[in-house]
Order: C-alpha cells, then structure tokens, then sequence
C-alpha cells in the first residue's frame, strides 16, 4: 500500500496569527482573568461580611432573650429589684464586650452589646427590651444589629 503526498501542497506563509492577533487576545484574555479574580475577591469579602453580620445579630438576640427571661413579677411582696427579688433587671443599661470566633475567619470579632431596658407603659405594665450589637469589618463601620422585644410582667 501505498501513500500518494500529491495533494498535499507546501504551505507558502499564509496560514497562522499575526503579531498583532496575538497581543490583542493576549489583552483580551488577561481582562478576562482580571475580571475573574475581582469577582472572586468581592464574593469572598461579602461573604466574610455576611458571617461576622449573622454572628452579630445573634449576640444581640442572646442578650435580648437573657433579659426577656430575666423575672419580673409583680404579684410578690415585697417589691424588690436585684438578682432573686421580684425584678432581677429592672430599668437598666447593660454593655457587654466581646470576641466572638468565627469559623475560618482569620481574626475574632470585637463586637459590643448594648443592652437597654426602659418602661413603655405603667398600666398594663410594658417594657421594652433594646440590643444593640455593634461592629466593624475591615476598617469600615461601625455596623448595628439590632433586637427590640416588649414585654409585660410575668410573661
């Protein structure tokens, strides 16, 4: 058997890129590439910003359901404000700070809790329960989370 090379002609320099071909797909691509890693970048920053956020907002719900579970009854005699009277919280102002870890985060979270407890409404007897988490991500900020409860007495 054997194999004719007649159809083949020799090539003449036509075929291929220019130069100029070349370095514009060059740019091409490497805006791609750019494009690409800015993005993922930004992903990553957002979501780092979204767990340090969720991890705020669940600092201040804690300390505002510690506070909603806290005792206030008015049915005891006598009336008293402290840890084992009728009224452990009472009317008060509370902050809390704190390092909260997060997971695969490279440094802990420097978060303040402000806790403030003020009376709404005498009759029927209505308190409100304000926490405030405060926060910073990377040199911005600061951002607040925020749980506001009411509560009546003995609920």
């Amino acid at each position: 058997m054997k194999i004719g090379c007649e159809n083949f002609k020799q090539s003449t320099g036509q075929g291929g890129f220019t130069l100029a071909e070349v370095i514009i797909s060059m740019g091409i691509l490497a805006l791609v590439v750019e494009g690409v890693l800015l993005g993922h970048v930004k992903f990553a920053s957002k979501a780092e910003w979204s767990a340090r956020s969720l991890a705020a907002q669940s600092f201040a719900s804690q300390s505002a359901e510690q506070a909603r579970s806290a005792r206030w009854d008015l049915q005891q005699w006598p009336q008293g404000v402290g840890p084992g009277q009728s009224d452990e919280l009472g009317l008060t102002n509370i902050v809390v700070t704190a390092s909260l870890e997060l997971p695969l985060a490279p440094e802990p979270m420097i978060a303040t809790n402000y806790l403030n407890i003020t009376q709404v409404s005498v009759n029927p007897p209505v308190r409100q329960i304000r926490s405030d988490c405060v926060w910073s991500f990377m040199r911005h900020g600061p951002y607040t989370n925020s749980v506001i409860l009411l509560r009546t007495a003995d609920q």
